[in-house]
């Protein structure tokens, strides 16, 4: 019986770790929104500095998450040049100027402002709401 209740205790505090994590996770970069987006090089950079909307999906290869929403956005970015998929395994540098901590993370600038950031799976639905 003592084992259970180790097992159960156990379980429990990985439990909390893991939402103490989300948490954490979601405090930290809400900590950008509503403040300037950071400076970017190429098309993306042109958008933000002309206070154009942009849509920015961070993900990675590895993320079991990710694998349902990353071609959900792909599409998006071959319609709309407003989207960019960015493969943090590739463009760390992108992620780290917007904070981005966890995958999948979109971050949505408007008028040159970071407005709005989501972590974690997300509708089609949603994803296509945070550009209207």
């Amino acid at each position: 019986m003592g084992f259970l209740y180790t097992l159960i205790g156990i379980a429990g505090a990985f439990i909390a770790l893991m939402i103490g994590m989300r948490l954490y996770i979601q405090f930290r970069s809400s900590a950008l929104k509503g403040k300037a987006a950071p400076t970017l090089n190429g098309k993306a950079g042109q958008l933000i500095r002309k206070g154009k909307p942009a849509l920015f999906y961070f993900y990675s290869p590895a993320c079991g998450a990710c694998k349902a929403m990353t071609p959900v956005v792909k599409g998006m970015s071959k319609s709309r040049e407003n989207v960019f998929a960015v493969d943090i395994s590739s463009d760390m540098e992108t992620a780290r100027k917007f904070g981005v901590m966890a995958t999948p993370t979109l971050v949505t600038v408007k008028n040159s402002i970071v407005s709005n950031i989501l972590i974690g799976p997300q509708s089609p639905a949603t994803i296509e709401n945070q550009l209207s």
